[in-house]
């Protein structure tokens, strides 16, 4: 959904290079004679809340698109304290029901792209970039054989008989080489990235959206699961997943069972053994039988991992809804309006299409700025 609104841009300054702010944090007065001094009167001010993938990614989408524009990140948990540090980063991508096929197609071929780029350049080993090879296995032949994004990852096939005997209790399975994303690098990456362009990282809670008025001209809400209680969103739920870190350096393929329940995917200084789909569970403490269980599981998969050692437990709560939530939306309050820009809702898919749904928000961004630079017609009486 595009803006369809014109109003005058707040005037304000531009933002130091470095400043240091201890108001609280429902007082942006002195974060925005701080962040914002000297700023020409034309530069919109952006804040972006929320730093996981989403929010991060979107703030370097919005440095590249929108020209003359300052951006901020506002979040009370960053990286290695996000829900996107637990998660296990491959490219496999999770079907959104309220999203039609050839946008999820879309968002799917822009992060493939973007990140086949990183894992070819000298920034993959920094930005936790690389290419895995392994199998999806089904104990039932599933209604789609293709997927639809399977022109998009690299080989795509059908397993052939003889690699299906390492997995006797399953008759179907797919073959291809995708990504891994491994979020403890890639968030720190783009991280560098906002600050090298000028972009601003604040620890702060965010109770209510309108605590960033009048400091920011527009505000991108990146908060996931926070987008119950700041965008009063009730189709939004937690869907807990609990995971396993091992050492396993023998473990070289991925595999995966169909119904994305039970996982191995080896990584460049652990494999991710997973998992759990719990939903509605608040929950963020390991759980004991969860991990005998993902663990059993796994071992029925790849025996070799009976011997896997150092076993961290790790728990995240994926932000679940029927759909991603990429729109613009004119708040207002007493004479006041706030154009915000909700970017959120990705479930298990995050990882997978967080590129593509960023490019996505810089956009409708993109429009919100131009609104704000376009003057209102003056009223003929």
């Amino acid at each position: 959904m595009g803006s369809s609104f014109a109003f005058p841009l707040s005037q304000g300054t531009r933002p130091a290079r470095h400043c240091k702010t201890s108001f609280g944090a429902r007082d942006f007065g002195g974060f925005q004679d701080c962040f914002f001094r000297d700023r020409p009167m034309d530069t919109a001010r952006i804040a972006v809340v929320g730093a996981g993938v989403v929010g991060l990614s979107t703030a370097v989408c919005i440095s590249k698109l929108v020209p003359q524009c300052s951006v901020t990140i506002i979040s009370d948990k960053f990286t290695p304290d996000t829900t996107s540090d637990v998660a296990a980063g491959m490219l496999i991508p999770h079907t959104y029901p309220d999203t039609p096929i050839h946008t999820q197609k879309q968002w799917f071929r822009e992060t493939f792209n973007h990140l086949f780029a990183i894992a070819n350049s000298a920034e993959a080993g920094d930005a936790g970039v690389h290419l895995v090879s392994g199998w999806q296995i089904f104990q039932s032949t599933p209604t789609e054989e293709v997927p639809f994004w399977a022109d998009v990852v690299l080989g795509f096939r059908r397993m052939t008989e003889a690699e299906l005997k390492k997995f006797p209790q399953y008759v179907f399975g797919q073959a291809f080489t995708t990504l891994k994303c491994e979020c403890p690098a890639y968030l720190p990456w783009l991280e560098k990235r906002i600050k090298g362009s000028g972009g601003w990282m604040l620890t702060r809670r965010i109770d209510d959206l309108w605590e960033l008025y009048p400091s920011f001209d527009i505000v991108v809400n990146c908060s996931g699961l926070g987008s119950r209680q700041l965008a009063g969103d009730s189709k939004i739920f937690p869907v807990r997943g609990q995971v396993l870190q091992v050492q396993a350096p023998w473990v070289e393929h991925f595999i995966r069972d169909g119904s994305g329940l039970t996982y191995i995917y080896p990584g460049t200084s652990h494999v991710t053994l997973g998992g759990t789909r719990q939903k509605g569970d608040w929950n963020l403490s390991p759980d004991a039988e969860n991990s005998r269980e993902i663990l059993s599981r796994c071992c029925a998969l790849e025996p070799s991992l009976h011997g896997a050692c150092n076993i961290r437990e790790k728990v995240g709560l994926r932000p679940y809804r029927p759909g991603v939530r990429l729109q613009t939306e004119l708040l207002a309050r007493d004479g006041r309006r706030l154009p915000v820009v909700h970017h959120y809702g990705h479930g298990s898919g995050g990882i997978s299409v967080h590129w593509g749904t960023s490019l996505e928000a810089a956009r409708l961004v993109s429009e919100c700025v131009h609104a704000l630079r376009t003057p209102i017609p003056k009223s003929k009486l």
